[in-house]
């Protein structure tokens, strides 16, 4: 019983690394890299923890969700960012490599599809338009392919490359299996050339994370989806509240266990979960919700324990 307490009380004193900052000074390097999406969320975590531990450096690469969860397993980095959780094959890869992980849920995201702002014709799409758009072997060349009413404007399709969570995400909310998509667009792990692929083409039409609409609205113009219930667009309300379907989705930090056994590392998650809904608005990402940062929290206390 005496156990259980001094762990609860130690994972209370991590989760509050925020306002002790200076109790104990902490040093060293924390490596992460994964998703395109989560980065900036780390960093911007990462930005404020660094202020509060001037002897902790955080480094964040970008690299997909699946090429982290690569460098994950080969024991090369503490962290890995990640849009979709570990996929079976990742799971094994880390255990044939001996690597022990934990998972965080830190926040939410709605995958936002994006078209260029002279688009004056679309301003909500279907699930099935999507699919046919999309989909393997499509055959959809023009915006008038996808609707009749549509004008005959050339389609510039751009998108996240194979190794993106969001790419996985995407291809099976949409399409029904995930990698399952046509080739012919321009593919990249950067959501920037993204932006600039869409906002560069009248006929442009792209697909990413939330926090990069947000940066980017005024270069964009966000479409709304409609699952068969009505139009519906990406926000905090429509994606906490669940009716932004079926591309919301929670977004994940992976820590392996015996990183997460050093100070500095527990200490940078601990910061997360006490400063998660200031972290997210500072970044432009949607927060979660009470009951999943509840959980979290349990989460956190939980793995703290196991490396006691």
């Amino acid at each position: 019983m005496k156990k259980v307490v001094l762990l609860a009380a130690l994972g209370a004193v991590l989760l509050a690394a925020s306002a002790t900052a200076g109790v104990k000074a902490l040093g060293g390097t924390i490596t992460a890299d994964g998703s395109s999406t989560v980065g900036p969320y780390t960093i911007a975590a990462a930005e404020g923890f660094q202020k509060k531990n001037k002897g902790v450096r955080v480094t964040v690469g970008i690299s997909g969700t699946g090429g982290g969860f690569e460098r994950f397993c080969r024991n090369e980095i503490d962290l890995a960012n990640a849009s979709r959780p570990m996929k079976n094959s990742e799971a094994i890869s880390c255990r044939d490599a001996g690597v022990k992980w934990v998972a965080f849920t830190v926040a939410n995201d709605g995958i936002s599809v994006v078209v260029n702002k002279a688009n004056t014709w679309v301003d909500c799409l279907t699930t099935a338009e999507l699919k046919a758009t999309w989909n393997t072997g499509s055959k959809v060349k023009s915006w008038k392919d996808i609707r009749s009413s549509f004008p005959d404007v050339p389609l510039k399709l751009f998108g996240p490359g194979t190794d993106s969570g969001t790419f996985d995400f995407f291809t099976e909310a949409i399409n029904g299996k995930s990698k399952a998509s046509r080739s012919d667009y321009l593919a990249t792990e950067d959501d920037n050339i993204i932006v600039q692929g869409v906002s560069g083409e009248r006929g442009g039409m792209g697909y990413f994370g939330f926090s990069y609409f947000e940066e980017n609205a005024d270069k964009l113009k966000l479409v709304k989806v409609d699952n068969g219930k009505g139009c519906v667009a990406p926000s905090i309300r429509a994606v906490q509240g669940g009716t932004y379907k079926p591309l919301a989705r929670p977004l994940f930090i992976y820590a392996k266990r015996p990183s997460f056994r050093r100070a500095e590392v527990a200490s940078f998650i601990g910061y997360i979960f006490n400063n998660e809904k200031a972290i997210a608005k500072q970044a432009g990402y949607i927060a979660l919700t009470d009951r999943q940062l509840k959980k979290a929290r349990y989460q956190f206390r939980v793995a703290l324990k196991a490396n006691g």
